[in-house]
Parts: structure tokens; C-alpha cells; sequence
């Protein structure tokens, strides 16, 4: 099994109270969002927050035609070409590879609760494969999140979703924040509206916005989406 990079890690300004963790997306690394973190860390907005941008492990990729690249889990296929719904998606899906990247994203939850920062202090985001990542951990995670951030983004093993909540729905009320372009030939602007639908008949607070001729990226406003769901989930503490 190929060996992983270390996360890449932007400590707080001040006292660190809560935590953003960030995942890229296929053929990336976590160095890929280091201007957006940049960005967001000069409004002095969320001088609290530590961001975490974790690297995904380098494994052989189907729609790649087998080539390796940095990778949550293989993607069999992608764009209009494919043809597919969100649930055929779904179902043509490596369960395995998300199961084992959900666990190592727990783990680095878990780190952070072992130095004081409570899981409800903690964000989970994305962009494309890592916002499908971030979707799917952070509602089926065994403790309760501040938010869930998917940028360009689908959610994976949607056929069986319910099989993977705990019990405990312990992020049934947590808020969810999704930004599409309106022309992504990557993952499709569609996949991205039938998770909505999907999360919201399962009774999840989703506020998705669209981003008039986007393709598969991200743009200044959607930065800035982000950022405004990231200070009303983190709020400040100060001195208390």
C-alpha cells in the first residue's frame, strides 16, 4: 500500500479553538489549497482556526487508465460521458478506498479532540473527490461536527447511504454548505443537485449555491461563501 504525506498544516494566528480540515481533489495534494487557507487567514476572520490539508494516498486510477495519481478513492469514471445518475454513480463506486480514507480523516479528527479541540469544533471540507469525501465522513460520523463543506462535489455510496449513519444521527442538524459552476464537465452540475435532494430528504440542512459558468474550480465568491459559512460555524471564543 502506497505510503501517505503528512498533512499539510496552518496553525492558528491566535489561540487555536477550532479546526478546518480541507481535502483536495483527485491528482492533487493538500499544497493545491494553500493559497485558498492564505487567503482566508489574511481576513483575520478565523485567526482561531488551525487548517489541516491533508494528502490523499498515490494509488493506480480507472478513469486515469490505470495511471497512479493522488487519490481518496478510484473513480471509474466522470463527466457527461459517463451517462450516469447519482446513484448508478454510486453503486459504480470503490466502497473500499472511501471506507479506508473516511478512517483516516477520523483519525486526524480524533487528534485534534486528543489536544482539546471537542469535534463540534471541527469542519470537514472539500473540493470534487475530497468534497465526496467530506460529505459522506461528516454524515456518518460517530460525533457531532460544526459543518461540512462540498465544493464541486458529489456524494458517494448515495444507494446506501443509510446503512452507514450511526444510530445516534449524531450530524443530522449539522449544516452543510455545497457550491457548483453551473457548466462542471468534471462532476456534474446534475450529481451535485441530486445530492442536495437526496441529503435533504433525509432531513439535512443543505444551502447549496450555483456559480453562473463555473466549470470545474472554484472562484473568488465561492472563497468567500466558504469563508462566511466557516466564521458562523466557528465563531470566535476570545477569551472565554
Amino acid at each position: 500500500m502506497a505510503s501517505r504525506a503528512a498533512p499539510l498544516v496552518y496553525p492558528a494566528l491566535s489561540r487555536h479553538t477550532a479546526t478546518v480540515i480541507f481535502m483536495h481533489g483527485l491528482g492533487d495534494s493538500g499544497h493545491g489549497w494553500s493559497e485558498a487557507v492564505k487567503l482566508w487567514q489574511s481576513r483575520h476572520r478565523l485567526d482561531e482556526v488551525k487548517f489541516i490539508l491533508p494528502n490523499a494516498r498515490t494509488m493506480p486510477i480507472t478513469v486515469n487508465g490505470g495511471y497512479p495519481m493522488p487519490a481518496w478513492f478510484d473513480v471509474k469514471s466522470l463527466g457527461a460521458a459517463s451517462k450516469m445518475t447519482l446513484d448508478e454513480r454510486s453503486r459504480d463506486t470503490d466502497e473500499a478506498g472511501i471506507l479506508e480514507s473516511r478512517a483516516y480523516l477520523y483519525s486526524l479528527i480524533q487528534k485534534e479532540v486528543s489536544e482539546g479541540i471537542s469535534a463540534d469544533r471541527v469542519v470537514l471540507g472539500g473540493f470534487s473527490q475530497g468534497g465526496a469525501m467530506s460529505l459522506f465522513s461528516g454524515i456518518t460520523a460517530p460525533f457531532k461536527l460544526a459543518g461540512i463543506v462540498g465544493m464541486s462535489c458529489w456524494l458517494p455510496l448515495s444507494h446506501k447511504l443509510k446503512e452507514f449513519i450511526p444510530g445516534t444521527n449524531f450530524n443530522q442538524d449539522t449544516p452543510i454548505f455545497m457550491g457548483h459552476g453551473d457548466e462542471d464537465p468534471v462532476v456534474l452540475y446534475e450529481w451535485g443537485t441530486a445530492t442536495e435532494e437526496r441529503l435533504k430528504e433525509f432531513g439535512y440542512g443543505v444551502k447549496r449555491k450555483t456559480y453562473k459558468g463555473m466549470q470545474h474550480s472554484a472562484c473568488i465568491g465561492e472563497f468567500n461563501d466558504v469563508e462566511n459559512f466557516l466564521v458562523s460555524k466557528l465563531p470566535a471564543k476570545g477569551n472565554a
